[in-house]
Order: C-alpha cells, then structure tokens, then sequence
C-alpha cells in the first residue's frame, strides 16, 4: 500500500508543532492544557486541508493548459 500525503496533513506533524509551541508558550507563562491540544491540532490539520484545497484551485484556475 502507497498511501502518500503531504507532510501538512499529518497529525503528527502538527501534534509535534502544537507540543513546541505549547512549551515556548509555558515558558512565556502561558499554559495550554493537554485537552486543548488535542483540539488545536485538528484545527491546524483541517486549516492545513483547506488551504492546500484552496492551492489546487488557484493553480487550476490560474494554469495556462487547458485540461483535456
């Protein structure tokens, strides 16, 4: 099986992004609860879908080749 996706679509990446981002935000003194990070990385991953859906329809509109 080749199951291929763009590395903005893994919740791993985002729950690693999420997991440092949280860290430099408790030194800074804010804290952001576990339960809470869940819940940001499936906003980050559907943000990350939606715009890579927005990039496919820009290129396709704005291609100079016309489809056959």
């Amino acid at each position: 099986m080749n199951d291929l996706k763009t590395w903005y679509m893994s919740k791993t990446v985002w729950g690693g992004v999420v997991a440092i981002l949280a860290s430099c935000a408790n030194l800074l003194g804010l804290e952001i609860a576990h339960e809470d990070e869940s819940g940001i990385v499936d906003g980050l991953t559907a943000l990350a879908a939606a715009i890579g859906g927005l990039i496919a329809v820009w290129g396709r509109i704005s291609a100079r080749a016309r489809l056959r």
